[in-house]
């Protein structure tokens, strides 16, 4: 089969189209044929090395130990290990591998645990349900699982443009919460039609000095050092950090 390898760390031009060898399921594994895959900041995290930690965990010191980069997969069940019961030959599919299954989807065919995968929903195309997985699991992981969000709260994300901006934004509202979207300009007629109640253009105003506080703020990026989160954070509210640069990471770290 054709895959995309990446040959070792650097930029886009080590990525090569070559042929390798197209696997085999397992017991508990389906074999798909992929018509969709996305990309994510993860996949140039890795092509990179960036963070430099990367190298050791999940691993490839010189080089990628998974040569093929790519989470999200969408596409149709080809063949199914003995133990799978969940899904069949022509089923559509859709989900994420981590990157320790050491399995990537860029390219004709992937295996995957059965946990790993779901049926696709028959309103959306492959392509849609290819930008799904990494970029809404992590807002709803940030949202619920991190942020404990409740009915009522006032939250804000920053960030909200982007892939998992827009999944928090939608996924906020459906738990009741008055949602506040940080956007720039270009962008702020599209966090009103996801539905958020408030919309801030951080090219002109900055939220965190504003006055206003928060119960939730899930930060999509790196721009504002944790101390000036902490100004818009109410006394009893959550911060949480689905992605931000090797410095907030150090600020957490001693800040606690």
């Amino acid at each position: 089969m054709k895959a995309i390898v990446c040959t070792k760390y650097g930029s886009p031009d080590v990525l090569q189209l070559q042929e390798v060898a197209k696997p085999a399921p397992q017991d508990n594994e389906v074999l798909i044929k992929i018509h969709a895959a996305s990309i994510n900041s993860r996949d140039w995290r890795m092509m990179q090395a960036n963070p430099v930690f990367i190298r050791l965990v999940p691993g490839g010191f010189l080089q990628p130990k998974n040569k093929i980069l790519g989470a999200d997969v969408a596409g149709r069940v080809e063949a199914i290990g003995r133990y799978v019961k969940q899904f069949k030959p022509d089923d559509d599919v859709f989900g994420y591998l981590p990157s320790a299954t050491g399995r990537g989807t860029f390219a004709e065919y992937v295996c995957a645990n059965e946990k790993a995968i779901t049926l696709k929903p028959a309103n959306l195309t492959f392509e849609q349900a290819a930008a799904v997985p990494v970029a809404a699991l992590t807002a709803l992981q940030g949202l619920r699982d991190n942020g404990n969000i409740q009915a009522g709260q006032k939250v804000l994300i920053n960030g909200a443009s982007g892939g998992v901006g827009t999944f928090a934004v939608q996924i906020a509202k459906a738990f009741g919460a008055e949602v506040t979207a940080v956007c720039s300009t270009r962008n702020l007629e599209m966090m009103r039609s996801l539905g958020a109640d408030h919309v801030i253009d951080y090219m002109v105003e900055d939220f965190t000095q504003n006055g206003q506080q928060y119960d939730l703020i899930l930060a999509v990026n790196g721009y504002h050092p944790i101390s000036n989160y902490l100004r818009a954070l109410s006394p009893e509210g959550i911060y949480v950090v689905a992605g931000g640069s090797m410095l907030q990471l150090f600020q957490a770290a001693l800040q606690g």
